[in-house]
């Protein structure tokens, strides 16, 4: 008789399984702000701009990114979040500004060298530029995301792209070369950067563009962006970043 209450008990239960995270974004009708801090834990000047980017404040989805270069390594401390790939991004948006050499920290809004952040206070100034392309972004499965680009009225032949995903609440401490002694904390740090490619369209036109990214970091709020970008000067064409869960 035990045996048949509890059997009936069961069968009268709904289970109801937890709805999947969600993690999606639609670009807005403006041109997303586009922000990358090229920084470094081997660099004694870093750690500012490092902390400006932590308290960042940027309303209306900005892409905030920190781009980790290795060439200050050689110094003594091996920042673990720096990647070739990085250095070779901001020597091209350093031809595409003109400038001599590259350095850290340095700050680039839009594709341009940007010195804001030295201004205490200052924020990401508001963007106006009608975007001339919509994006919808989302994700597919495990590790796979997928954005929806649609050529609108105005839209540029040729253009590109690149995804990142960051992750935020990292951090280090250092005990060699000009931060030894530092404790380092890292938001908005770029995991992965990977070029998505050259495209050419016109108005109307839809591509797809997928990303498989690496495994998130359990404890670590982390964003998929996509960045759209004439590839003839850098600039920001279109972006969409969204909050994904760890």
């Amino acid at each position: 008789m035990l045996v048949f209450s509890l059997a009936a008990g069961l069968m009268g239960q709904v289970v109801v399984a937890a709805p999947a995270p969600v993690c999606r974004a639609e670009a807005r009708a403006t041109v997303t702000p586009v922000l990358e801090l090229y920084t470094s834990e081997g660099c004694s000047s870093c750690p500012p701009a490092d902390r400006w980017l932590s308290a960042l404040r940027a309303p209306g989805g900005a892409v905030i990114q920190a781009f980790h270069v290795g060439y200050w390594d050689y110094i003594g401390w091996v920042d673990r979040f720096a990647s070739p790939t990085h250095t070779a991004r901001q020597r091209q948006i350093a031809q595409w500004n003109g400038q001599r050499s590259i350095y850290t920290p340095q700050t680039v809004l839009n594709g341009k060298d940007w010195r804001g952040w030295t201004r205490a206070g200052d924020g990401l100034p508001a963007s106006a530029e009608i975007a001339r392309f919509g994006i919808s972004l989302r994700q597919t499965g495990d590790d796979r995301f997928e954005a929806m680009v649609t050529a609108l009225d105005g839209a540029p032949a040729s253009w590109s792209a690149y995804w990142t995903v960051t992750e935020s609440g990292h951090s280090s401490r250092v005990r060699a070369g000009e931060n030894a002694g530092e404790h380092l904390r890292h938001d908005h740090v770029v995991r992965q950067y990977t070029e998505a490619g050259t495209f050419s369209t016109g108005a109307g036109a839809v591509h797809r563009v997928t990303l498989r990214a690496i495994a998130p970091t359990a404890g670590h709020p982390r964003h998929v962006n996509l960045v759209l970008f004439d590839n003839r000067n850098g600039r920001t064409l279109q972006a969409v970043t969204a909050a994904c869960p760890a």
